[in-house]
């Protein structure tokens, strides 16, 4: 299963959009936190249209040739936040990535486990058949010697066609789930299904819930994206102050006339704020309201549902316990004592029969119930990423 998990992790092209948002996120944070590019401003000024000296751009006192360069003056403050923002951003990305390689584990671990399960059924059913096999030759000839019946060749015949046709339906179902492994890890062959990790052993045994949830990737994720909410608020509360640009301009007239320089100061005036820049950062602090929200209420649904899901999982493991130690071993009994009563000519054929098929669904069984405690399994176990780094 771990060689299935490397493969459809490595496989995954999922992976790749946020890692590349996260990538693009980071990028716009340097380019957040610089100054912005200075202003140059090119310009004539007051030339004449009429008179003597129209058109002229030297003879009129009045007349410049102006070059100018403006600097808007952000404080460090603001473009610290704006740089923090796309920071925040970059990190709900990397979370979103954890999030989708632990769901590519999560459903990976599943479709192995049930191809295995698949499998074992397929190699079980064929070794009934040749065992039933057996039982329609040993059935046939007992008949044709006078010491058995034409209804115990039939009931013989007949179960054999039975596990014939439950084959056909398992051989089909054994392609669909080798197709859906595939799907995840890209190998539609030579996958082992030997290297199974132990599903009676799970990383939330033995530790708070609140522990669990404190880890839990979904959280976790939703958790990123309310801080990169704040972030944002954080920036809209700093817009709200004004920024600052200088302006420094050289202006040259006629030969016979004094060079000019100017000094300027703008700001921008918040003329209205209580109707629009506080506005606006009470829409931004409302989204991260919903999103605490929000996540405060996924946190109870997840919680419920971790405790079902240990409570089932325990449960099957205790019924798989049961299936070993007491069932199986009584249906083993069972066939043994039918055999030993058809053999002994108390008891017809279709006794055995009725009791190999009672052991097999019994097998069946137990095969299932195995599936239903590894699906659990695999949803507590990958419910919390692992200690490995994930890189952009």
């Amino acid at each position: 299963m771990r060689s299935a998990i490397t493969a459809a992790l490595e496989r995954s092209q999922a992976l790749a959009v946020p890692a590349a948002n996260a990538r693009a996120a980071r990028e716009l944070a340097v380019a957040a936190g610089q100054r912005p590019d200075p202003v140059l401003n090119l310009s004539l000024n007051n030339v004449p249209v009429n008179g003597a000296d129209r058109w002229s751009t030297t003879n009129d006192f009045m007349t410049m040739k102006s070059v100018g360069i403006m600097q808007t003056l952000p404080s460090q403050a603001k473009r610290q936040a704006r740089s923090q923002k796309f920071e925040r951003e970059a990190e709900a990305s990397l979370e979103q990535k954890r999030m989708l390689a632990t769901e590519i584990q999560r459903e990976t671990a599943v479709a192995w486990f049930e191809l295995r399960a698949i499998e074992r059924k397929v190699n079980l059913l064929k070794a009934q058949i040749n065992e039933a096999g057996r039982q329609v030759l040993a059935a046939q000839t007992a008949f044709r010697s006078g010491r058995g019946s034409q209804t115990d060749a039939i009931a013989a015949r007949d179960a054999m066609s039975r596990l014939e046709q439950a084959l056909l339906q398992m051989q089909a179902d054994h392609g669909s789930a080798r197709s859906a492994l595939a799907r995840w890890t890209g190998l539609a062959s030579g996958i082992a299904l030997n290297d199974s990790l132990p599903i009676s052993i799970s990383s939330l045994d033995g530790q708070p819930i609140s522990t669990a949830m404190d880890q839990h990737i979904a959280l976790r994720a939703m958790q990123s994206r309310v801080e990169a909410a704040r972030a944002n608020a954080e920036v809209i509360k700093l817009e709200r102050e004004s920024d600052w640009s200088v302006e420094l301009t050289l202006s040259k007239r006629g030969p016979q006339y004094s060079d000019m320089m100017s000094v300027g100061l703008s700001v921008p005036l918040t003329w209205d704020r209580p109707l629009r820049q506080d506005r606006e950062l009470a829409a931004s602090l409302a989204q991260v309201d919903a999103l605490e929200a929000e996540i405060n209420e996924a946190r109870r649904e997840q919680m419920l549902s971790i405790e079902r899901q240990q409570h089932n999982w325990r449960a099957a493991l205790a019924q798989l316990q049961l299936i070993d130690r007491d069932r199986l071993p009584l249906a083993q009994q069972r066939v043994e004592a039918a055999l030993a009563a058809y053999g002994s000519g108390t008891t017809p054929l279709t006794t055995v029969l009725e009791a190999r098929q009672a052991a097999l669904m019994l097998t069946i069984e137990r095969t299932d119930i195995e599936l239903q405690a590894a699906r659990l399994w695999s949803a507590l176990e990958f419910l919390i990423p692992n200690s490995s780094p994930v890189r952009e």
